[in-house]
């Protein structure tokens, strides 16, 4: 027996099985997420029977509104006038109800295909929000009528519905049971010289001119250097004569002891050795970029990410190691876009513990002509996101890959000498790992869908700052 008060507060979902999944799976879950009480076919998503019974009496007693995912796909081979059976059933129940129990503006048409308005009889005289414009806008016009009828959530911000889909939607692209090799982003450094050594110069200005000049690696802090670079005065070239720049202190630091955290008495101390030490592997990084002619892109926080220009390198051919078959990859780190360019970038931070390394991140920028950056950097960033959240794991390793292996300019590492004695060499692979099980990535571009909206909502909220890093 039901209560004689029926409280109505869910919103019924109705829409072609399986043709319109992808664009109810993720209004449910927007609306869930805000938290409203969401009623979809979950059974029928996932390709089970419909349960009748239950959804007889989720918009008989339950329902507050009945949204219809309108498309062309609720037709019977897409013949106008001629609905599916299940979605001809809900409709004429939520007709019925709303009849009956004066419920108006009950059904609401969310028109995702931009069909015409007389797909079924009565079409044309119901509410409809279009979606197939944008969904995100179609979204905020749907929130704006709820608003306006007082129809707001009920719950919390956080359903079940995420955790159900997770479980049960995606299961068969889960965890399988097979010989896997994967790849992180720290791309490991494998020696460094025994020691570095920190300069403290006169001033900020005589500094400069020997961290803009030196011929070797050198990381700065106002009047302080630091550089693998053991010397009893600097030799610099400025205005085109040899200067010889001398400095008034010198402190030898063993690389060894930045690793271990060897707690340090005096200047400098334990915390100064290490900022100098990632400010030293900070610029070494720029300066296997540099040395390469490759531009970057200057962030909101300072921080590079270094690209090729579109002048170069129009395809990167390399081979995965460790892998059974040999066939090698090529890959693009770079295309056009619409009347543009977008280029593939990576910016780094320095790794001290548990290994030595350089922390890899990858961006996507975009060009004018190959070179010349965006202006409007509001723009960029909207960009950034939509072209690269889009892109999915494998699409992200290649690029890395490809990227690493241009740096290596014809050879089989990345070099740069550190100080007159030692070069550094770089494999162009970041850390592998082995593992006996996989992940069976998703190859249907259906899978975007989702994304793409979810993305397209998400741009009018600011993302965090990246980390900062000094150059």
């Amino acid at each position: 027996m039901l209560p004689s008060t029926i409280t109505r507060n869910v919103i019924f979902i109705s829409h072609a099985t399986p043709e319109d999944n992808d664009f109810t799976i993720w209004l449910a879950s927007r609306l869930q997420a805000e938290g409203f009480e969401v009623w979809i076919d979950k059974q029928a998503l996932v390709g089970g029977e419909k349960f009748w019974q239950e959804i007889d009496q989720v918009i008989r007693h339950k329902a507050v509104k009945f949204l219809l995912v309108y498309s062309e796909n609720i037709c019977y081979q897409k013949q106008r006038g001629i609905l599916k059976n299940g979605v001809a059933k809900e409709i004429s129940m939520a007709e019925g109800i709303a009849t009956t129990n004066g419920l108006k503006d009950f059904m609401i048409l969310l028109n995702v295909d931009g069909s015409e308005y007389n797909l079924f009889i009565g079409a044309d005289t119901l509410n409809q929000v279009p979606f197939y414009e944008n969904w995100a806008g179609g979204y905020s016009q749907l929130r704006k009528k709820f608003k306006k009828e007082g129809l707001e959530p009920t719950g919390s911000p956080v359903g079940d519905f995420s955790k159900w889909y997770e479980d049960e939607y995606v299961i068969h692209h889960g965890i399988e049971n097979l010989h896997e090799i994967y790849y992180d982003c720290w791309w490991p450094i494998p020696e460094l010289p025994e020691s570095f050594f920190v300069y403290i110069f006169p001033n900020n200005v005589v500094a400069s001119q020997v961290h803009q000049r030196s011929k070797y690696p050198t990381g700065k802090a106002s009047n302080i250097l630091a550089s693998f670079y053991d010397t009893s005065e600097f030799e610099v070239e400025i205005d085109g004569q040899l200067e010889r720049i001398p400095f008034t202190a010198k402190h030898e630091i063993k690389v060894s002891d930045v690793i271990a955290r060897t707690v340090r008495l005096g200047f400098p101390g334990t915390r100064d050795v290490e900022n100098y030490f990632r400010s030293l592997l900070q610029r070494t990084f720029h300066l296997i970029m540099k040395e390469r002619h490759l531009h970057w892109y200057e962030m909101a926080n300072m921080k590079q990410a270094y690209f090729f220009s579109a002048k170069s390198h129009p395809k990167i051919k390399f081979e995965y190691p460790h892998r059974a078959t040999k066939a090698g990859k090529s890959k693009v780190i770079f295309g056009k876009h619409l009347s543009s360019f977008w280029h593939y970038a990576l910016s780094a931070k320095p790794i001290i513990t548990p290994q030595l390394a350089f922390g890899l991140k990858s961006h996507i920028v975009f060009t004018t002509d190959g070179v010349k950056l965006w202006d409007d950097k509001a723009k960029m960033h909207t960009a950034r996101r939509r072209k690269g959240r889009l892109m999915f794991n494998e699409e992200w390793r290649d690029l890395l890959f490809a990227f690493l292996h241009a740096l290596c300019q014809g050879g089989t590492t990345v070099n740069i000498m550190l100080n007159p004695t030692f070069e550094l060499a770089l494999k162009p692979w970041t850390n592998t790992y082995h593992s006996d099980f996989g992940y069976i990535e998703p190859k249907g571009q259906d899978r975007h869908d989702i994304l793409a909206a979810e993305y397209e909502y998400q741009d009018r909220e600011d993302i965090d700052p990246d980390e900062v890093a000094n150059v």
